[in-house]
Order: C-alpha cells, then sequence, then structure tokens
C-alpha cells in the first residue's frame, strides 16, 4: 500500500517533536553527568550549555566514595529497599489474591473500603503518633512497615489476577492445593509482568523516599541515602564531605562535589529498569484491560 506524501509529513513532523522532546529530557541529566566529571575551576569559568565536561577530573566522585555518610546512607537504602520490597510484594499479593477470589464474602465492600483510603486519611500528625506509638522511631522499620501496602498497587495486582483463568485455580485446589500453594506456585509465577510492575514501583518509591526518613530518623548513621543528598543540596552542607581534602579548592570542589552525588544516586535505580522493561509494558496492560 502506497503511503500518501501527507502520512509522510505526519511521521516526519512526529520524529523531529519526539526528537527533540528526547533531548530536551536528556539534557539535564548529561549536564549533571558532564559537570560531575568537570574540572571545578574550568566548571566555574564555564558559561552557557555543557555539552562536554569542562576539562577532566574525578576528584568529586573521590570524595563521595570515601566518605563514610555516602557509604553508609548507600548500605541503609540498600537495607530499606530489599527489605520493603519483600514486604511490599509479600503482603501486595496476599491481600490481591484475597480480594480477586469470587467466593470471599462481601468482597466489593471491603475493596470499596481499601480504595476509600486513598482519597481521605488522617493526616501526619496520627501518622507520626502511630509509628512513635509502636516504637518504631529512630529504626529502619519506620521507613519499611508503615508503607507495607500501597492501595495503587493492589488494585493493579489485584486486577492482574482476576485476569488468570478461574479453571487453573478451580484444578489446583480440587488437587489438594492450599490458598497458599495457589498463589505462590500458580498464581504468582503466572503474574511475572505484574510482579515485575511491583518491584519496579515499590523499588523506585522506597529508593527516592527521604520524608519518612526525615520524620523518624535522628541518628545519622541510619540515614538514607536520599536524606544525605538532601542535606547536601537544600541545606548546601558539603562541610563533612570536605574533611581530609586539604589538596582541593574546597570550595570549587564542593560544587561538582553535588553533581557528583547525585549521578550515584541516580544510576543505581536508573540501571534496574532495562531488566524490568520488557515485563513492564506488559504488566500495566494486563492491569488495565479488567475492571
Amino acid at each position: 500500500m502506497k503511503t500518501s506524501i501527507g502520512r509522510k509529513g505526519f511521521a516526519g513532523a512526529n520524529i523531529v517533536v519526539l526528537s527533540l522532546l528526547s533531548l530536551v529530557t536528556a539534557y539535564p541529566i548529561l549536564y549533571v553527568l558532564f559537570a560531575s566529571l568537570s574540572n571545578p575551576a574550568d566548571l566555574m569559568a564555564h558559561e552557557g550549555l555543557l555539552l562536554m565536561p569542562a576539562g577532566f577530573s574525578l576528584d568529586a566522585y573521590g570524595l563521595v566514595l570515601e566518605n563514610r555518610m555516602i557509604t553508609g546512607g548507600y548500605l541503609n537504602t540498600i537495607i530499606i529497599v530489599v527489605a520493603g520490597v519483600t514486604l511490599n510484594l509479600l503482603m501486595t499479593s496476599l491481600g490481591a489474591y484475597f480480594l480477586s477470589r469470587r467466593e470471599v464474602l462481601w468482597r466489593n465492600a471491603i475493596m470499596m473500603i481499601i480504595v476509600f483510603t486513598m482519597f481521605f486519611g488522617g493526616g501526619l500528625i496520627p501518622y507520626y503518633l502511630t509509628v512513635k506509638g509502636l516504637h518504631l522511631d529512630n529504626t529502619l522499620w519506620a521507613l519499611i512497615v508503615p508503607t507495607a501496602v500501597s492501595t495503587f498497587n493492589l488494585i493493579l495486582m489485584r486486577t492482574s489476577f482476576m485476569n488468570i483463568p478461574e479453571e487453573v485455580i478451580e484444578s489446583a485446589t480440587m488437587d489438594g492445593a492450599s490458598h497458599l500453594t495457589v498463589l505462590f506456585k500458580i498464581v504468582l509465577p503466572l503474574s511475572l509482568p505484574v510482579v515485575a510492575v511491583m518491584v519496579l514501583y515499590y523499588g523506585v518509591g522506597h529508593w527516592n523516599a527521604w520524608f519518612n526518613a526525615m520524620l523518624f530518623i535522628h541518628d545519622r548513621d541510619l540515614y538514607p541515602l536520599q536524606l544525605v543528598l538532601r542535606e547536601i543540596l537544600v541545606q548546601n552542607n558539603t562541610d563533612a564531605m570536605l574533611i581530609g581534602s586539604d589538596s582541593f579548592d574546597k570550595g570549587l570542589v564542593a560544587e561538582t562535589l553535588k553533581y557528583a552525588v547525585i549521578i550515584i544516586a541516580t544510576v543505581p535505580i536508573l540501571a534496574l529498569y532495562p531488566f524490568l522493561q520488557k515485563y513492564f509494558v506488559k504488566g500495566m496492560m494486563i492491569g488495565a484491560l479488567k475492571g
């Protein structure tokens, strides 16, 4: 079938517009990367767009990787992400399986109560008092347990489970499989795309979380990476990271140091997405097929 001139022109315009949008989106990331690799003095003297590193220096990365705040924040964040995502998947899959079963009494009423929490909450003060009353404050559990289940993710996983043919579950039940066996050996393996979506959603949420840490964590040794990053960028506090860096101009290195911290804090979560990409779109579409 011959393509018309108008269709070719439309496709060409789309390519141009999307390319420009991609460039606008990618440039801030490239700017931060180039700035982190730049010589501090050359970066301060540079004006206009930064299309390549101004000079070349790895001093900022050396300081970041040697700093105990960053390494400790990394370790705390990894613990939070691993423990948090594990708990999230367990609680969300249990809740989604329960609410997806047709034989559950008052299933729709329970679902409405759960959905209600998406629009109305108790507020920050009751939330703080609840966490403090459970003696979770100033522990990493304060960043894991209160966010065990996301209502949106629960709905997404429930919808995916409802798309599994009922005959498959009935067959396993007739063979003597318990509900936990059905969930972990049949339902979840058949729902790998939506599980990958849950891992990405919950993982990114835990990796980027800083507000709860600011509320509940008082011991600096328990700071997650994002709280360390906030202290450096928002409060402009790099003095602790520059201790022992007399060989550098501290005022200049502090500028590239901020960019290096951003790159180190961002790369791991960006590296995760390509491994889950093939499941991501499929998982989102499965959740959109049936309400």
